[in-house]
C-alpha cells in the first residue's frame, strides 16, 4: 500500500505540474512594453509617468541593485476570445526565482490616472484587467530591483546591504508581460487537488480516509483528458466532489485563519522599500477583497498605516472603508512591531500610546489583542504595560523557535513581575507566514498542547517578512478546509473572533510567570552598538526634553513643543522594530539609523535648551552660574531629582601608589588597580568588604571566537565559551587626574587590529567607580566582554527591565537555566547576598551573562559580564567596525544602589542658569518618577508616571509644586480609570499614570 501511494503522489503531482499547469492559460498575447530606469531613488507616480520611456521587451534584461524601473504596458483583449471580464489578466514575470516572496523583485501596478491596483510577486504575478474581448488598456509596472540578500541563508558575506557597495549591472531578467486568458475551471481544479492531496499525505497509512481520498485522486487524474483539459476538467472535479464534501468530525481541531503579512518596517531592505512594500501587499490585500466578500486581514503597525496615509493617501483612504467595514482589521496597537527586551520603560510604553492613538484618531478603532509574531523574546513588564494601554489578549509565534526547551502550552495567561496577566496564544501551526496546507493544518492539531481542556488555534497566513500577504490560492485552501474530514475546520476570521472562541473554552488558562525567553538569537543584545547606543540616548533626550520642557511650560508659560517631541518619538519607536534595535538588518539600515539618531539628538537638545532658558530668563544656551539640571528621579551631589541647583560633594578623592598599583579611594570606596590595568581590589569603606573574590581581578577585558552555526549577527552559541581569552596586561598604566574631585587611572591595551583605551574614575563623595572603555574595533567575528567577578554567593541576579527588574537564577539546575546563557539588562545588572551586594551599570550595553564558580576558600562566587561588541558578517559585514565608547559604573549596595547609579550614568547632570524646584517629588525612594509631561490631548494638564522599583510594597507621598484642580489616576493612554491621591500604595512593581488637571 505505502508504494501504491507513493506511485500514486508521483503520478498525481506530474499530471498537475505536466497537464493541468500549463492549462490554466487558455490563451496568451504579449504586451507591448516601454521602460524608463529611475536614475536615483524611488520616485512618486505623477514623476514617473513623465519619464523618458523607450522601447523594452521580454527577454532583456533590467534593474541595478536597489533600482526602479518603471514599465509602460498597453495592449487590447483579443476579439476572438471567448471570454468574460474577470476571465483576463495581465501576467507579469519580473525575473522571479524560487526564492522567498518579499526577498526579491517585486512590482506595483498603477493605472493612468494614478489609481493603485495591485502588486506583482512571484506567487501572485496576475491583475485583473477587467477588459473585454476587443477593448484596450494601458498600465504602468513599478519594478523595485530588490536584490536577495538572505540568498538561501547562507549568510555568507554580501556587498548588497548598501548602495556604495552593490554592482551596477542589472540582476533581473523580464521574462514577460502577456495578456492571458484564464481558465477558471481547470484553476478550480488544481485548488481541489491542492487540499485533497495535502491532507491525504499527513493521514495515518492505514487511515481509510486517507486511502479514499488517495482513489479519489486518481479518479481525477483518469477522468481528465491529459489532450483537452479545458473541456474535461470538471470531470476531474466531479470525482473529487464527494470526497471533498464529506464533513468534519464533532472533535476535530478548531482553525481561525487570520489573514496576515508580517511585513519588517526594515530587515533585508531599507525602511523606503518597506513603505513601498506596504503599498503593494495592502493593495493586494484590497483586490482581494474585492473579489471575497468572506475575506478578512489584520495588520499591525501603526506605522505602516501611517505611511500609507502620507505616501498612498488613495490606497489609504480605500483601507479605511474597509477597516470601517471590519475586514481590513488593525491589531497590536503598537507603533512598530517592535522588540520587547531593549526598549526603555517609556518608549515600551510609548508604542502602545503612538499606536492606539493613531488608530482611534484615523479609525475611531481600538485594537485589544498585542500582536508580535516575530520578536525575539518578550519581557516580564510587557503584561502590565499592555494590560495598562488596554489590552486583553497577546500573541506570539516566535517562542516555537527554541532551540532547546519545547514551551508547555499554546494558549495561557501570561503573568509578568507585578502579577499582571494577560490572555495569551501561540499558533501551534508555528509559522506566521502559512499558506493553509493540509501539512500546516495538521501540525497545528498534531502540535496543540493544550487538547482536552481546549481545542481552538489561530493560524496567520499570508506570504509574509518581506510582504506579499494572502494570495487566491490560499482563499481557495481556506474554502475546502472550512469542514472537511480529516481535517481541522477552517474559519476565516478576525483575531478578536479567535481571542472570544478561545477564552469561551479555555478560562481560567494555565499561568505561565515571567518572562519569555527565546532561545535563540541571543547575540542581538549586542549586535550593532552603534544603533543601541543611538537608542539608550534617545530615550535619555525623550526623558530630559519632556521633564524640562513640562517644567518650562507650567513654571515660565512656555510654549510645549508637542508635535517635535511626537516627531522624535515616532523616529524612536521605528527603529525599535525587532530587526532595527537588535542588529539584524543590513548596513543600509544601520546607517539610516544612526544619521535619525543624530538628526532626534539635535532637535531634542535644542528643546532642552530651549526649556532651559526659559527656565533661567536666560537666552537658551547661556550658563554662567555653575548650576546643573538634574533629569534623574534621584537627587545628584545635592541637586534634587527633576530640579536644578549647585552640586557639592562630600569629601575628596584621593590617590596613591599602592606597591605596584594604584590606589583610588574617596571615603565610600578604595579601589586598586594593579599593574595590569585590572580591579585588584574594590572594598567598601563602611564594612571594610572586599568585592573582588581571592584570586581574581576584575575589569577584564575578554576576547571570544563568535562563529554561530547560523545566523550570524542574531545568534550566539554557547561554545562560544570554548574559545575565550584574556587580553593581555596593559600597555600603559597612567594617573590622568589627581584632583580632589576626581581622580582617575588611563589604561591603553592593543590587540588584532584593534585597541582598547579605559578610564577608571572615582569621583568625590560617589559610591561608584566608573569606567569608560573607548574601543577601536577591527575585528572580525570576534566578540569582546568585560567581566567582572563579585565576591557574593547567590543563585540568582536582577537585571533591569522596563518599570522594574527580573531575577534570572545563576546555576544551571535544570535544562531552562542552561539555555538563558545569555540575557538582556536595561542599565544595570545585580548580585548580591544578604546585607551586601554590586550593582554593574551601563550607559548603552544590553547583552550579559552571570554566572557561578567556585571561590578559593570555599563557596562560590558571581562573574557578570557585559558583551559590549560583536563583529558577524552577515547580513552587514562591516557590523561594529571603528570606535565605540560604553562606560560602566560599579557600586556597592543593594538593588536600590543599582538602580540610582543607573539613572545616574545615562542622566547625567548639565549645565543650567537658575535654580529650579522640581514638579514632582516621591518621598519614597523605592518609588521612582519615570516620566512628567504634559498630556497628549492638549489641554495642559501634568501626566506624571511612576513605579515601585525594589520589588516591595511600597508606599509614597507626592509633592507637587505647581497648582491643579485635581488628580486623576489613568491608563497609559491618559483616559480617566479613577480617583488619584498624592499618598499611594503600591504594589511590587506597580506601573501608575497620574494626571494633573490643571483647569
Amino acid at each position: 500500500m505505502y508504494q501504491q501511494n507513493q506511485l500514486a503522489e508521483m503520478r498525481i503531482d506530474r499530471f498537475v505540474r505536466e497537464r493541468l499547469t500549463p492549462a490554466l492559460e487558455r490563451a496568451a498575447v504579449p504586451a507591448s512594453i516601454e521602460a524608463w530606469e529611475v536614475p536615483g531613488e524611488p520616485v512618486p507616480f505623477a514623476e514617473a509617468i513623465a519619464g523618458d520611456f523607450r522601447p523594452f521587451s521580454a527577454g532583456q534584461a533590467w534593474g541595478r541593485p536597489w533600482g526602479t524601473v518603471w514599465f509602460r504596458v498597453t495592449g487590447a483583449v483579443p476579439a476572438d476570445w471567448d471570454a468574460s471580464a474577470d476571465e483576463v489578466e495581465l501576467l507579469v514575470d519580473l525575473g522571479f526565482t524560487r526564492s522567498q516572496v518579499g526577498f526579491q523583485a517585486e512590482g506595483l501596478v498603477w493605472t493612468p490616472e494614478g489609481r493603485i491596483l495591485k502588486a506583482l510577486e512571484p506567487y501572485n504575478a496576475y491583475v485583473r484587467l477587467q477588459a473585454r474581448p476587443g477593448e484596450s488598456f494601458e498600465l504602468y509596472l513599478e519594478a523595485a530591483a530588490n536584490p536577495d540578500v538572505g540568498s538561501n541563508w547562507t549568510f555568507a558575506p554580501t556587498v548588497m546591504g548598501r548602495v556604495s557597495t552593490a554592482p551596477q549591472d542589472p540582476i533581473y531578467t523580464l521574462r514577460r508581460v502577456d495578456v492571458v486568458h484564464r481558465d477558471r475551471e481547470v484553476w478550480e481544479l488544481v485548488q481541489d487537488i491542492f487540499t485533497a492531496k495535502g491532507l491525504a499525505v499527513v493521514l495515518p497509512e492505514t487511515s481509510p480516509r486517507r486511502a479514499a481520498l488517495f482513489a479519489a485522486l486518481e479518479a481525477a487524474v483518469t477522468a481528465v483528458d491529459p489532450f483537452d483539459v479545458a473541456a474535461t476538467a470538471p470531470r476531474g472535479r466531479e470525482a473529487l466532489a464527494a470526497v471533498l464534501a464529506s464533513p468534519a468530525s464533532a472533535t476535530a481541531h478548531r482553525v481561525f485563519a487570520v489573514g496576515h503579512a508580517h511585513i519588517d518596517s526594515a530587515w533585508l531592505w531599507p525602511v523606503r522599500e518597506t513603505i513601498r512594500k506596504c503599498a503593494r501587499t495592502f493593495s493586494n490585500v484590497l483586490d482581494l477583497m474585492d473579489q471575497d466578500p468572506q475575506f478578512v486581514f489584520a495588520c499591525s503597525s501603526a506605522q505602516q498605516f501611517a505611511w500609507m496615509k502620507q505616501f498612498y493617501p488613495e490606497l489609504f483612504e480605500r483601507i479605511r472603508a474597509r477597516v470601517a467595514e471590519g475586514r481590513f482589521v488593525p491589531v497590536g496597537g503598537m507603533w512598530v512591531e517592535s522588540d520587547t527586551n531593549m526598549p526603555g520603560s517609556e518608549a515600551m510604553a510609548r508604542q502602545f500610546v503612538e499606536g492606539k492613538r493613531f488608530f482611534l484618531e484615523e479609525f475611531g478603532y481600538e485594537p485589544r489583542e498585542v500582536w508580535l509574531p516575530d520578536s525575539f523574546g518578550y519581557s516580564g513588564a510587557l503584561p502590565q504595560i499592555a494590560r495598562e494601554a488596554g489590552m486583553d489578549h497577546f500573541l506570539t509565534q516566535k517562542i516555537s523557535w527554541n532551540e532547546v526547551n519545547l514551551f508547555p502550552h499554546h494558549t495561557f495567561a501570561w503573568e509578568g513581575i507585578d502579577g499582571s496577566r494577560i490572555f495569551t496564544h501561540f499558533p501551534p501551526v508555528d509559522t506566521y507566514n502559512a499558506i493553509l496546507s493540509g501539512e500546516e493544518l495538521a501540525r497545528a492539531e498534531r502540535n496543540f498542547a493544550d487538547k482536552g481542556r481546549a481545542n481552538t488555534s489561530l493560524v496567520p497566513f499570508g506570504f509574509g517578512d518581506g510582504g506579499g500577504g494572502p494570495t487566491r490560492e490560499m482563499l481557495a485552501a481556506a474554502a475546502r478546509t472550512a469542514d472537511l474530514e480529516g481535517s481541522p475546520s477552517v474559519r476565516i476570521a478576525s483575531p478578536a473572533a479567535f481571542f472570544e472562541a478561545a477564552r469561551a473554552e479555555f478560562d481560567p488558562a494555565p499561568v505561565w510567570v515571567g518572562e519569555l525567553y527565546l532561545e535563540f538569537h541571543r547575540g542581538t543584545y549586542t549586535s550593532q552598538a552603534r544603533t543601541k547606543r543611538g537608542n539608550r540616548r534617545s530615550e535619555a533626550l525623550l526623558h530630559e526634553a519632556e521633564l524640562w520642557a513640562t517644567t518650562a511650560a507650567v513654571r515660565a508659560g512656555a510654549a510645549y513643543p508637542e508635535q517635535e517631541l511626537r516627531d522624535a518619538w515616532r523616529t524612536v519607536l521605528l527603529q525599535q522594530f525587532h530587526d532595527i534595535l537588535p542588529g539584524s538588518s543590513i548596513g543600509w539600515v544601520h546607517d539610516q539609523a544612526v544619521e535619525n539618531y543624530a538628526r532626534v539628538a539635535e532637535s531634542l537638545e535644542a528643546i532642552i535648551a530651549r526649556s532651559l532658558g526659559a527656565l533661567s530668563g536666560a537666552a537658551a544656551g547661556q550658563v554662567t552660574s555653575g548650576l546643573v539640571a538634574n533629569a534623574s528621579p534621584f537627587a545628584i551631589e545635592g541637586v534634587p531629582a527633576g530640579g536644578i541647583g549647585r552640586p557639592r560633594r562630600d569629601g575628596e578623592a584621593r590617590i596613591e601608589r599602592d606597591g605596584g598599583g594604584i590606589r583610588l579611594s574617596n571615603g565610600r570606596v578604595s579601589v586598586v588597580v594593579d599593574a595590569d590595568g585590572l580591579i585588584a581590589s574594590l572594598v567598601d569603606a563602611e564594612t571594610g568588604r572586599e568585592a573582588v573574590p581571592p584570586g581574581t581581578r576584575a575589569n577584564i577585558l575578554q576576547l571570544f571566537r563568535d562563529t554561530p552555526a547560523q545566523w550570524d549577527a542574531w545568534d550566539v552559541d554557547i561554545e562560544y565559551r570554548l574559545s575565550g581569552e584574556e587580553l593581555p596586561g596593559a600597555e600603559s598604566v597612567e594617573v590622568v587626574s589627581e584632583s580632589p574631585e576626581a581622580v582617575a587611572v588611563r589604561t591603553v591595551r592593543r590587540f588584532g587590529a584593534s585597541a582598547v583605551t579605559q578610564t577608571l574614575t572615582l569621583a568625590a563623595g560617589s559610591p561608584a567607580l566608573d569606567i569608560e572603555t573607548h574601543v577601536d574595533w577591527h575585528e572580525r567575528q570576534r566578540m569582546l566582554k568585560l567581566a567582572f567577578p563579585v565576591d557574593v554567593h547567590t543563585a540568582s541576579a536582577r537585571s533591569e527591565i522596563q518599570f522594574g527588574h527580573i531575577e534570572r537564577p545563576t546555576h544551571t539546575n535544570t535544562s531552562w537555566d542552561v539555555a538563558r546563557f545569555e540575557t538582556s539588562a536595561h542599565r544595570w545588572v545585580h548580585v548580591g547576598e544578604p546585607g551586601f551586594g554590586v550593582g554593574v551599570a551601563n550607559d548603552s550595553t544590553y547583552g550579559h551573562d552571570v554566572t557561578r564558580h567556585p571561590r578559593d576558600g570555599g563557596g562560590t562566587y558571581s562573574l557578570v559580564r557585559q558583551t559590549l561588541l560583536r563583529a558577524p558578517l552577515f547580513p552587514d559585514p562591516e557590523a561594529d567596525q571603528g570606535e565605540h565608547t560604553l562606560r560602566t559604573s560599579l557600586v556597592i549596595g543593594g538593588v536600590d544602589a543599582a538602580i540610582e547609579a543607573g539613572y545616574r550614568l545615562n542622566l547625567p547632570v548639565r549645565p543650567a542658569a537658575a535654580p529650579v524646584d522640581p514638579l514632582i517629588a516621591s518621598s519614597d525612594p523605592g518609588v521612582v518618577v519615570e516620566t512628567v509631561k504634559l498630556a497628549e490631548d492638549g489641554s495642559g494638564d501634568v501626566v506624571v508616571r511612576l513605579y515601585e522599583s525594589l520589588g516591595a510594597r511600597g508606599a509614597t507621598t507626592l509633592a507637587a509644586a505647581f497648582p491643579y484642580e485635581r488628580i486623576l489616576r489613568t491608563d497609559l493612554l491618559e483616559r480617566e480609570t479613577g480617583d488619584g491621591a498624592l499618598d499611594l500604595q503600591l504594589r511590587p512593581f506597580e506601573l501608575v499614570t497620574l494626571r494633573f488637571v490643571r483647569g
